[in-house]
């Protein structure tokens, strides 16, 4: 397949995520205001998309409490600075099986399954522009959690974030995530324009080797617009790669902690290099305004 280099990238920033990293780094942030001010930060550096978690400020736990979206959300808006708003609605999905001998009941601690309507409730409340939905269940890293996403489940979903007129993310991990993308898309669950976020490098799903991504990208239709990023070792490299496929760039403390070799980046930092990289292969980094106009985003 010839190189189809996209020339005109927008950077998305994932702040925080809901890993346990908030321990390793000073830099991720925990409470809703150091989250806003992270996105902000980000978005001055030249991120168009922020895409946020949120975390229990005390603990640093993941969290899908609803007014702590509200305050995140108020305090990037309340701001003077314009960037898209992406929440995830990948929480309420993780299952935590007992010992390979006797994996029911499920262990309490981790097991965190809720409703599509429960699921969904923050964004319906906050209203983003964008939020994810991760299109398949896998097996994580983690010996006995399984992120589970029903195709029941992700219709209801889908159709609520439709419903809403908020543009789903769909969050690829494997190839066989953008087979029932397609499906949902068929079905009318999802419209045009659709965006995909490929998710290179997360054990068990799709490995972040060049040949496999090229398989990702080459189950793509070619009306989509698609990004991508590589947790990891390779994280700082994906966004060149991502370009030279014709995508656009994911970076952010959710997927990378790290500037370079035992140096802790920040988020913005962490855009900035970005920047740098894209603007240094003779592309153009769009704002959010663009941005809105491609994806047909409704501002809020």
């Amino acid at each position: 397949m010839p190189l189809n280099m996209n020339r005109e990238v927008f950077i998305t920033c994932a702040v925080t995520g809901s890993g346990d990293t908030a321990g390793k780094s000073r830099h991720v942030p925990r409470s809703p205001k150091e989250i806003a001010d992270s996105a902000i930060e980000a978005a001055r550096a030249g991120a168009a998309v922020v895409h946020c978690h949120v975390r229990d400020p005390e603990t640093g736990a993941p969290s899908r409490k609803q007014s702590l979206y509200k305050e995140v959300t108020d305090r990037i808006r309340d701001s003077e600075v314009d960037v898209v708003l992406n929440l995830t609605a990948g929480m309420g999905g993780d299952m935590i099986f007992g010992d390979v001998e006797r994996p029911l009941p499920l262990k309490e601690i981790g097991t965190d399954m809720a409703g599509a309507t429960e699921r969904v409730a923050h964004v319906a409340e906050c209203l983003p522009e964008i939020c994810t939905l991760d299109c398949g269940t896998m097996n994580f890293s983690l010996g006995d959690y399984v992120m589970t996403n029903t195709p029941s489940m992700l219709r209801a979903m889908g159709k609520m974030m439709t419903d809403l007129g908020v543009r789903p993310e769909i969050e690829a991990f494997d190839t066989g995530h953008l087979w029932f993308a397609k499906q949902l898309a068929e079905e009318g669950v999802i419209e045009d324009p659709v965006l995909v976020q490929l998710c290179m490098g997360i054990p068990w799903g799709a490995p972040d080797d060049l040949n496999t991504f090229m398989a990702m990208v080459n189950n793509i239709p070619s009306s989509w617009t698609f990004s991508a990023f590589s947790i990891g070792r390779n994280a700082l490299a994906y966004p060149a790669a991502a370009v030279l496929a014709g995508g656009n760039v994911r970076v952010g403390l959710e997927d990378n902690l790290y500037l370079g070799k035992g140096v802790f980046a920040t988020n913005a930092q962490l855009v900035e290099k970005a920047v740098s990289v894209i603007e240094g292969m003779g592309a153009s980094v769009i704002g959010p305004a663009e941005v809105r106009k491609k994806l047909k985003l409704q501002k809020r």
